[in-house]
């Protein structure tokens, strides 16, 4: 009996150290067999932290537009939003052809590259004409002052078919090398893309906004576009390309709703311009990043997670199983990773251009918290979006991106405010 006292606990210890060690081992080893795709997202990361500054820095030295254009700043989250929804999307398609060995390089046009390439060039006009008007409409309702909706279809067409062209070159060339050199384009595309959506869409933003001060521009260019996105939308819709009309089928519906969470997302920093952004440009600098990271961290755990639905690797249940939560670890600690250099590589540019903020300790714990927060958000959100539309039947590839990324877009703006007013800067 007292053998059997003193040797129980300890029996008991062993026992319950095996079953704790199980799940660490599993995640060990799970790490371990996706040490490429961690070195590929980490990469990946790093670029877009470090590159942002550039879309930030372009953010900045629009200021003096912000204000001579009345409500500008409503389009500049869905303009930026629309370019990662839009071929950030189209890589998560095709990085399902490279797994499912679909994908080849051709200009076949009943082949997978074609087929999408002709999608999102249709999806681009149709949806920048929408986020013209749904801009408009959505910021008079709130009782923000604007310029006409003219005004906001042109600038917004104009900019998105010129930041697309770049956009849709980089996402073929990335999607093609990736299938070349063996790299998995779930990790790195979906990132990626936002970044350079983000270079190269505030330039031409801020170029199409001077279409604002010609008074018989913006009306006819205005016209012609709404002409064009009906037609873009019904020859999409009624394609005889059986991928092109279920991308167009399955995609608008779903980029009109990204577009309302984006517009929202730009109401919510318009009203904080004067008395938080203007006075501290360090943070007007993050905005970009910080809405393109929490994105695309979502939106590859999201790419992924459909990659291995269609795959069987995955079950779609409420309850996260192993397999989806050890993806979800990933895009934790690449969340560690990109918030911590964007916090210290703006923090430098802001010291060198000599832009104000409040201190970098509460500078950093704003965007580090921030950041947290909306990483675990994302998270929760991509899972369920991918989760959600494979058992409705739906491609996932098709509304995941464009929900996770404008839902963060919003959200992301939300979380950074919350951790504005946890370290009192607003």
């Amino acid at each position: 009996m007292l053998a059997r006292a003193l040797l129980g606990p300890a029996r008991a210890l062993r026992g319950t150290a095996r079953r704790v060690a199980d799940p660490a081992r599993q995640v060990r080893d799970y790490w371990g067999s996706e040490r490429a795709t961690v070195k590929q997202a980490g990469i990946a990361v790093t670029i877009s932290a470090t590159t942002s500054l550039i879309a930030g820095l372009t953010l900045v030295s629009m200021d003096h537009r912000l204000g001579e254009v009345k409500g500008l700043f409503v389009l500049i989250p869905v303009s930026i939003g629309m370019r990662g929804n839009i071929f950030g999307g189209m890589a998560a398609r095709l990085g399902t052809a490279i797994h499912t060995g679909l994908f080849e390089v051709s200009r076949d046009r009943n082949g997978a590259l074609f087929q999408n390439v002709y999608s999102a060039t249709l999806l681009t006009v149709s949806t920048s004409v929408t986020m013209g008007i749904l801009a408009r409409s959505i910021a008079g309702l709130l009782g923000i002052d604007t310029v006409s909706t003219w005004d906001f279809i042109s600038v917004a067409l104009v900019g998105g078919l010129l930041s697309s062209a770049f956009v849709l070159a980089f996402t073929v060339y990335l999607s093609i090398t990736s299938y070349r050199r063996g790299w998995d384009l779930d990790s790195v595309g979906s990132i990626l893309i936002l970044t350079v959506g983000d270079v190269v869409t505030l330039p031409f933003l801020l170029v199409a906004s001077y279409l604002v001060a010609i008074d018989i521009v913006t009306p006819v260019i205005g016209m012609v576009s709404v002409g064009a996105a009906a037609l873009s939308l019904a020859i999409g819709w009624r394609s005889a390309y059986p991928v092109v009309r279920r991308i167009v089928k399955e995609s608008f519906p779903v980029l009109t709703v990204a577009i309302v969470l984006d517009v929202l997302a730009g109401t919510v920093v318009e009203p904080r311009f004067e008395d938080v952004f203007k006075p501290f440009p360090a943070f007007l600098m993050i905005i970009p990043g910080f809405l393109e990271n929490t994105g695309a961290l979502g939106s590859i755990l999201a790419a992924r997670l459909g990659s291995k639905l269609h795959l069987g690797a995955v079950t779609p249940t409420a309850k996260p199983d192993a397999a989806a939560l050890l993806d979800g670890s990933i895009a934790f600690v690449l969340g560690i990773l990109v918030y911590s250099i964007t916090a210290v590589t703006t923090l430098i540019a802001a010291q060198l251009i000599g832009a104000d903020y409040p201190g970098a300790f509460r500078f950093i714990g704003v965007v580090m918290v921030g950041g947290l927060l909306a990483t675990v958000v994302a998270g929760a959100i991509g899972y369920y979006a991918a989760i959600v539309t494979y058992r409705l039947g739906l491609d996932p590839d098709n509304h995941t991106i464009p929900l996770v990324s404008s839902g963060m877009d919003l959200l992301g703006v939300i979380c950074l405010v919350v951790a504005l007013g946890l370290f009192g800067v607003a």
